[in-house]
């Protein structure tokens, strides 16, 4: 398993570099991303038993250039030589540029003649990794819809004749915006994974950190991309402590604050502190700052909560949304009371893009217990179960519930 995740995470970092290899030499990025994903496929086939090679780009490279030239192969027979003489040094693992070209292929995937959604789901799998399956379950859509949506995209691009460079410095501020979102997701997908065996993966954690810190070198002056990475690196500095020995989930009032990452805590604190005097507030560096609060208590009944919720407050106004009502109820509640908490929460029943989503139940589930009222308690608790493809967290709330039996 250990070596399975590791020939993960390689395949993840150098997936968008040679994606971008081959879209730098042969401009069709639909077709340079089918290959390359096909090449992907077989390495974590055949890497696990065979190790890894001694030139994994290069490998990955050759073996998608033979695909590239299989398909276009059956175009014809001239389309076949001409391809073939010009993939024949890319074959040469000696010919393989030492370059990174992920932020370019991170821009090109949020072009602007993209609709969001779609925006997202092809950079997560063009540049973060993930499976078709995986972002099907973080856009909570059929994986069917979300197959057809990447390629659909892939469409649009080849159609908008996107060339394969950074976007103007015109350009950049709302491209940016998309591709903190899509950072933003990967992290999510690691640090509470939407469906399985495992609480988190540490794999996407990692690589969503990776990628924040490129964007930040390449866009230092942009305060939300140094939120981000501050609300990263404070969010994963406690994944030691969140789960037990046996995996199953601690939430964060339990955990042996010990364990977090004084390092990354320190950065994160630093990051976020720097960026909120730069300038015009973001919604990354609130979350940032809340998460600094959180870790800068050295217990949990130390935690700050007015603070807290002032900079909920923030929040709401800067990025009002459901997600962000739902953790301002547990400030409320733990401020003035449970009953304020959900009171709050009950403005959430008919917003529909909750119904998805167990963590609407889960956080009544939890309102209700403080308040006192264990069997509505127990019930949510349920029901927030149900909903859930997540294991750890699932076997976390049917034990919440039998507490209260």
């Amino acid at each position: 398993m250990k070596d399975d995740r590791q020939v993960e995470a390689l395949l993840r970092e150098l997936a968008p570099q040679v994606i971008g290899l081959l879209v730098r030499k042969h401009g069709q990025f639909d077709a340079c991303e089918d290959a390359v994903q096909e090449a992907l496929l077989s390495a974590a086939q055949q890497w696990p038993e065979q190790g890894i090679p001694d030139s994994p780009k290069s490998w990955l490279a050759t073996v998608a250039s033979r695909r590239l030239v299989d398909e276009w192969r059956s175009e014809s027979a001239r389309r076949r030589r001409e391809e073939n003489n010009a993939l024949m040094d890319l074959a040469e693992p000696s010919t393989v540029a030492d370059s990174d070209d992920t932020l370019t292929v991170l821009f090109l995937c949020c072009h602007p003649s993209l609709s969001a959604p779609s925006q997202l789901a092809l950079t997560l799998r063009a540049v973060g990794g993930l499976t078709t399956g995986e972002i099907a379950n973080a856009f909570l859509v059929p994986e069917s819809t979300l197959a057809q949506r990447i390629s659909r995209a892939k469409q649009t691009i080849k159609k908008a004749g996107a060339e394969f460079v950074l976007p103007p410095a015109t350009e950049l501020a709302e491209r940016v915006r998309v591709v903190l979102q899509v950072l933003y997701l990967i992290f999510n997908e690691g640090y509470t994974t939407s469906g399985g065996p495992d609480l988190h993966r540490a794999d996407l954690t990692a690589e969503a950190i990776r990628l924040t810190r490129l964007l930040r070198r390449l866009m230092p002056e942009e305060d939300e991309v140094t939120g981000l990475l501050a609300l990263m690196l404070l969010t994963d500095a406690r994944r030691a402590a969140r789960a037990g020995e046996d995996g199953s989930l601690v939430p964060l009032a339990e955990q042996d604050r010990s364990r977090w990452n004084a390092e990354m805590i320190a950065e994160g604190v630093s990051l976020v502190s720097a960026a909120l005097e730069a300038g015009p507030v973001g919604p990354y560096q609130v979350q940032a700052a809340i998460a600094a609060v959180h870790s800068e208590a050295a217990t949990a009944a130390g935690t700050d909560w007015s603070q807290i919720l002032a900079l909920f407050d923030v929040l709401e106004k800067v990025s009002p949304g459901p997600v962000v009502t739902l953790n301002r109820a547990v400030a409320v509640a733990e401020v003035n009371g449970p009953e304020a908490g959900l009171e709050l929460l009950a403005t959430l029943d008919d917003d529909s893009r909750m119904s998805q989503t167990h963590r609407l139940d889960s956080v009544r589930g939890h309102l209700l217990e403080l308040a006192g009222d264990t069997g509505a308690a127990r019930e949510a608790y349920l029901r927030a179960a149900e909903k859930t493809a997540s294991e750890p967290e699932k076997q976390y709330l049917a034990r919440r519930a039998e507490r209260l039996t």
